[in-house]
């Protein structure tokens, strides 16, 4: 058995400890009145005889009382009473030590393991973890009710983020930077006029990115068709000076043919600043900015060929990638880039579809970028196209005063996410069980998430003045309150959700794929987004439907239901629960029929929702790729492709490692030869249909196989 303490933290059960307890209460009592020896071993037994995996140590100490009350011990009961809440006392005076001396110590491999992103053995980074170890302390002792703790130590929610909850902050946005770059902004009390060129509103834009990092804690993205009029003053600017240098010398021809030259340079090294300046600016929690670029072109729009332009230089640079310290180019994880496809771009005959050909082909080396169908998006979001926050989470439509929707200069308020297994597991196969312990969770999800909401109420808009004075949300006053952006509908709170999959299984006993099994996840679903719209309509506030992509709470939730259920087949022995809606890995299923089936889920989570397939390294078969990418349009609001590449440890070489005339795997950059010292994705043809049974009754793909 293993014992859950107040700080989260898990030990081995110990009946010592419960007999030291009872012992140091004895001493503060008579003789006659204190407990015999048989009567404490007596309280050992029944807590041992309840088998549990896992019990919460308030859990122990309350059938203690119980148990002394029982046996009409009532003066012990009360000294016991008194003893633990004086060790509370002990407690509440700090519970932070050992997590933040461990993590000085490099030896907190939780935290390790938390953010790829962060290294936590550099300085700036263990301030932000040890503010951040500060923070989970008082938001558990402290801030959150006790049943919101509890259920969040017992795996039957999430409350995300609570080593940022002691403060007033949000969590992600979509940064109003139109009104930024036109109306200009201040950053640590310095004016910042609107930009007369494009090279000078892309160091603006970097700027403003590492300020808006450093004053949330979740992601934020940038709609880039803003910057198309700055290329066009850019351009303006060359004309001029052109004209006035040459005179009458040059022909119109020849005049555009030098401005447009400039104008490319121009781009590049715009483009090239913003990406060395993400990824070597460092914000206020110790990283890189979390931040996304959205590419987007609009047939309509005055500076679609200026835009187009943009996006062709981003993806060339990404192509590229960045050189890490050894001069290698490797992939930059930011800026997250998402490519919008529409009807000039969708690889059927638009004006812009050599542009996306260039897109996949940077998805096949850098994974990025992610898509989004216009056409999709539209169906679902009352004809609008806009970015997710970050990368993942999307805001529901909103009307502003003048009746036009707006979505940039809004924001996520926070997440917590249900753990469905669980409640699968409890049910053990009662439909009339589930839905009933459902509802009850999902009662305390909204009570977890109005905790969120409530942190941000009275808020004034002097705690980031660049959000909520300066335009990255809007320009209040100083000393004005937030109040009126939290609630109706402006900014969204999100209800996460995990392993829809595992929860089908238990309760129907097949995977959601099959028919039975799709119409009892779809109703699962279903029935969390009409909570959701119950919340709204009752509260004002904007609650939506989130598919997260909390890869580390798949492991977290599994983790705890294995120990505390055992091993359960295809649910707890796997390791980790599927995210969201997701199908399972393990499930001989091709890339286009999961992604059809997975697209009726994405029309039900339209608080966040992105669907993947993952594909072996396809540099040498695009077109493949390029058919996944046209059924997206077609069927996917937004989909990503993960690229499996070869990886050599001595040179950090990322992309394809092939056969040399020996038969040798070798790394084309150093020659290292050595399969230890290499990851090499074996690949076949990259054909992405559907298997058959050929006549031999073997298993064959329809595809030749060009190599291994």
């Amino acid at each position: 058995m293993q014992v859950i303490k107040r700080d989260g933290h898990i030990v081995d059960y110990d009946k010592e400890k419960i007999i030291t307890a009872i012992g140091k209460a004895n001493d503060e009592v008579n003789e006659e009145d204190g407990a015999s020896e048989s009567e404490i071993k007596k309280i050992v037994k029944y807590i041992e005889s309840l088998n549990k995996k896992r019990i919460l140590v308030e859990d122990i100490q309350d059938i203690i009382e119980m148990k002394l009350m029982e046996a009409k011990r009532f003066k012990l009961a009360k000294h016991y009473i008194v003893y633990r809440y004086n060790r509370a006392l002990v407690r509440k005076s700090n519970t932070t030590d050992e997590s933040i001396l461990s993590l000085i110590r490099n030896e907190n491999k939780e935290l390790n393991a938390e953010n790829s992103n962060k290294n936590s053995s550099l300085a700036s980074i263990q301030r932000d973890y040890i503010a951040g170890e500060v923070s989970k302390d008082l938001t558990r002792r402290i801030l959150l009710p006790d049943a919101i703790r509890e259920a969040h130590d017992e795996g039957v929610l999430h409350f995300h983020d609570m080593d940022y909850f002691v403060q007033p902050i949000f969590n992600c946005c979509l940064v109003n930077i139109g009104d930024m770059l036109e109306n200009g902004t201040v950053m640590n009390g310095k004016r910042i006029e609107s930009p007369k060129s494009f090279r000078v509103a892309c160091i603006i834009l970097s700027q403003i990115i590492a300020n808006i990092s450093s004053n949330q804690y979740g992601g934020q993205s940038i709609e880039m068709k803003h910057l198309g009029k700055y290329v066009k003053r850019s351009k303006e600017k060359y004309r001029k000076r052109f004209k006035a240098i040459l005179k009458e010398e040059v022909s119109k021809e020849t005049l555009n043919t030098l401005v447009e030259e400039e104008v490319k340079k121009e781009i590049e090294s715009g483009v090239q600043t913003i990406q060395y300046q993400i990824n070597t600016l460092m914000t206020t929690n110790g990283q890189v900015p979390f931040v996304t670029l959205f590419l987007q072109l609009e047939e309509n729009d005055p500076y679609v060929k200026e835009n187009a332009m943009i996006i062709e230089s981003i993806l060339k640079q990404r192509l590229e990638g960045i050189q890490n310290e050894k001069g290698i180019y490797v992939t930059p994880a930011y800026p997250k880039l998402i490519y919008v496809l529409d009807e000039c771009n969708a690889l059927k005959g638009g004006k812009y579809d050599d542009l996306t050909k260039l897109a996949v082909k940077c998805s096949a080396k850098r994974l990025y970028p992610d898509y989004i169908s216009a056409k999709k998006m539209r169906e679902l979001y009352e004809g609008n196209v806009f970015s997710p926050m970050g990368c993942r989470s999307f805001l529901s439509p909103w009307k502003n005063k003048e009746g036009k929707y707006q979505f940039e200069g809004r924001f996520n308020q926070g997440v917590v996410s249900i753990n469905l297994p669980q409640i699968g597991i409890l049910a053990d196969g009662d439909e009339e069980a589930f839905w009933n312990l459902f509802d009850k969770r999902l009662d305390l999800c909204r009570e977890a998430l109005m905790c969120r909401h409530h942190a941000l109420c009275g808020v004034t808009s002097d705690i980031s003045p660049i959000h909520w004075q300066y335009g990255g949300i809007t320009r209040l006053k100083s000393g004005e309150k937030i109040d009126k952006y939290l609630k109706n509908g402006y900014s969204t709170l999100s209800l996460g959700y995990i392993g829809l999959y595992e929860v089908t299984k238990l309760m129907m006993g097949v995977s959601h794929t099959e028919e039975k099994g799709n119409e009892f996840a779809t109703r699962v679903m279903n029935y969390m987004k009409t909570k959701c719209e119950e919340w709204k309509s009752e509260s004002g506030i904007g609650f939506a439907l989130y598919g997260t992509p909390a890869e580390s709470l798949c492991y977290r939730f599994a983790k705890i239901d294995l120990e505390r259920f055992g091993k359960i087949k295809d649910v707890t022995d796997k390791g980790y629960y599927t995210n969201s809606y997701h199908i399972d890995v393990r499930e001989n299923i091709d890339a286009f029929k999961k992604l059809k089936i997975e697209s009726k889920w994405q029309e039900i989570s339209t608080g966040g929702a992105i669907s993947y397939i993952e594909v072996p390294n396809m540099e040498h078969n695009l077109e493949a790729l390029q058919e996944v990418v046209k059924f997206m349009y077609d069927h996917v609001l937004y989909g990503e492709i993960n690229t499996k590449s070869d990886y050599c440890h001595v040179c950090d070489f990322t992309g394809e490692i092939l056969l040399n005339d020996h038969l040798e795997w070798e790394c084309p950059q150093c020659g290292n030869k050595d399969q230890k010292k290499m990851n090499v994705t074996r690949r076949t043809c990259g054909y992405l249909g559907e298997n058959f049974w050929n006549e031999g009754k073997t298993r064959e793909i329809k595809a030749r196989v060009t190599h291994l």
